[in-house]
């Protein structure tokens, strides 16, 4: 199975390959999402499928984070497909693991999340939630996610600061299980995914609900987040400050988008409020 933006293989039985290849770095755009409907939609369905590792074909961005152009689709209070598929990502009966070597910021963090395991290169990854930076409100659960995982004072570092985490400082606070040597990330994940994929099916599955019920939030806690940011993507203040940071260079391969957490929080954007 391949689509423009993401690549799929099976390097051993029970293993898929998920690689995200949407250049020139890996926005996440209604294609992006229709390409995981599909692929998740399998993972649910395959009998012999029993891990997947999600990767990047780009070395220096993972999921760069949501394509700023597709802000205007509007849908009903409750409903966005984006939100959709990440929890139906969180609840597959495989085991899910996000190699992360670039930048997974925003949505793409929001991505990583989502996945049961994640594992980051030590120096080139970047991680971070950036929204707050343009007056935005992140829409794919990472206010629900990030306090199971590192506590409430961790999680609002990140969701308030949008500062970028290095991939050692993602394991010190708990974002990424570990971080690894960047030449060490490829191989370690690897070994990780073939050893789950010896193991038996209805097993992993049945472990991954009872983890279930002690960390994934319920979808009525997740919801309302989409209909903040969409909401908070419409104020005046927020246009002008996406607007302005596409101008410099946002959603473009260029020093805004490998360093966003620094260009984010420029003094002369315009405020929000």
């Amino acid at each position: 199975m391949a689509t423009s933006h993401i690549k799929v293989d099976q390097p051993a039985p029970g293993y898929v390959r998920a690689t995200f290849d949407h250049a020139p770095i890996n926005l996440i755009d209604y294609d992006t999402v229709s390409a995981l409907i599909d692929l998740v939609t399998r993972l649910e369905q395959d009998p012999d499928v029993r891990v997947v590792v999600f990767d990047s074909a780009n070395p220096d961005y993972f999921l760069a984070h949501w394509d700023t152009s597709a802000f205007g689709r509007k849908y009903p209070a409750g409903t966005h497909p984006w939100l959709d598929v990440l929890n139906r990502l969180s609840r597959l009966p495989v085991a899910t693991i996000a190699a992360i070597n670039g930048r997974a910021r925003g949505a793409g963090s929001e991505f990583v999340l989502a996945c049961d395991m994640r594992f980051a290169a030590r120096d080139h990854a970047r991680l971070g939630q950036p929204e707050v930076a343009f007056g935005l409100v992140p829409a794919g659960g990472p206010m629900a996610r990030l306090p199971r995982l590192l506590g409430r004072g961790r999680a609002l570092e990140i969701v308030l600061s949008g500062h970028d985490f290095t991939g050692a400082q993602a394991e010190l606070y708990g974002y990424v299980n570990r971080a690894l040597p960047d030449a060490e990330l490829d191989e370690f994940v690897d070994t990780l995914a073939r050893r789950i994929a010896r193991f038996d099916k209805r097993a992993i599955a049945e472990i991954k609900e009872f983890v279930d019920v002690a960390s994934n939030p319920d979808d009525a806690e997740i919801w309302p987040m989409i209909d903040a940011f969409q909401a908070s993507a419409v104020r005046p203040s927020t246009a002008a400050r996406v607007t302005e940071m596409e101008r410099r260079g946002l959603g473009q391969a260029g020093h805004v988008e490998f360093d966003l957490g620094v260009h984010c929080a420029a003094d002369d954007l315009p405020t929000t409020h």
